[in-house]
């Protein structure tokens, strides 16, 4: 049997009854799989990022984690990283950061596990087969749960959403640079590598 003829969609959707501690412990013994969870329940497997999305996202990651070096206002996170948000969902931003002194109310343990909230910061660069109304809609849950700054990297369309609490979705065509605001005080994202 031909395999390469079998058609997947490019996230797979199931609805599965796990604990969270079942659903880490999946997450554990499938390291070469991703997964995320709805708040409703539905399991999302998707598929590894091919080379030139995990290069962008491997420069998103270094610029913000060498700003968040520098100052130490808080921690960095790549998209191995999982939050259980105050909704329910299970998510890992391509790139996200968390205050120091949020990050600092968790326990050992639960730093070891899926981070139990929301980022202050999250970052999802679209690779070509993500559903921008997917990402949106998930931009929009992350905001919802807490978070202060998000943006949506749009290569394709050389486009950035920036999403914030309680305002209209801010949308830039061909952006250089991006500020990191009042949530992340100095940071300046060069796109010039993640946009070419």
């Amino acid at each position: 049997m031909d395999v390469s003829a079998i058609a997947l969609p490019p996230t797979l959707k199931l609805k599965i009854d796990l604990t969270d501690e079942q659903y880490f412990q999946m997450c554990r013994k499938n390291r070469d799989l991703r997964f995320e969870r709805t708040a409703e329940g539905i399991l999302l497997i998707m598929p590894p990022t091919g080379g030139e999305t995990g290069n962008r996202n491997a420069e998103l990651t270094f610029q913000v984690q060498g700003w968040s070096r520098q100052n130490n206002l808080g921690k960095a996170f790549d998209s191995n990283t999982g939050f259980k948000l105050p909704n329910g969902a299970d998510r890992s931003p391509d790139t996200s950061w968390v205050k120091i002194d949020r990050w600092n109310t968790l326990t050992p343990e639960q730093r070891e596990k899926f981070i139990p909230l929301c980022p202050d910061f999250v970052v999802e660069l679209r690779s070509p087969s993500d559903s921008l109304t997917e990402l949106r809609e998930k931009m929009q849950e992350y905001i919802e749960n807490g978070a202060r700054l998000g943006w949506l990297i749009d290569r394709k369309n050389q486009r950035v959403e920036i999403y914030r609490p309680n305002q209209e979705v801010e949308i830039l065509e061909n952006p250089v640079t991006l500020s990191g605001e009042n949530v992340l005080p100095g940071f300046v994202l060069n796109l010039n590598p993640i946009m070419s």
